[in-house]
């Protein structure tokens, strides 16, 4: 009885060890960012920044992304909210993030990072963190 017990007590962790490995591999960071390269700086404007740079759960850039609410007239924050979650982000860098937009991230699930400095050293911190 007791080696059944041990038995699924194990099972039971490798299970929820392999549910968190999952969800660390889903892990795609946006940073908004100054330019077109890890090199440039975050932008500390998360709402209207000219450019979003998606990585993935290694560190490495997937996509660049021209922020089309960057001139938006009004509703920009929740707009690109949404447009970053429809790309499957669950983590957003930036130097700042309005109240609005903030909100917006969350109520998708993703998680707004403050952060300013380089955009890749970003992405090492925010990766950093999901560990």
């Amino acid at each position: 009885m007791k080696k059944i017990i041990l038995s699924s007590i194990a099972i039971l962790f490798l299970c929820s060890l392999m549910v968190h490995a999952a969800d660390f591999k889903k892990t795609k960071i946006a940073v908004a960012s100054s330019g077109k390269t890890e090199n440039a700086s975050v932008s500390n404007r998360a709402t209207r920044c000219p450019y979003y740079l998606i990585f993935d759960e290694k560190g490495e850039l997937i996509e660049l992304v021209d922020n089309p609410y960057a001139d938006a007239s009004g509703g920009a924050g929740p707009s690109a909210a949404n447009f970053l979650a429809k790309t499957g982000v669950t983590m957003a860098i930036a130097g700042n993030f309005g109240p609005k937009m903030a909100n917006a991230l969350k109520n998708n699930g993703i998680t707004p990072f403050r952060f300013e400095g380089s955009v890749g050293d970003a992405v090492k911190t925010g990766l950093e963190g999901r560990q």
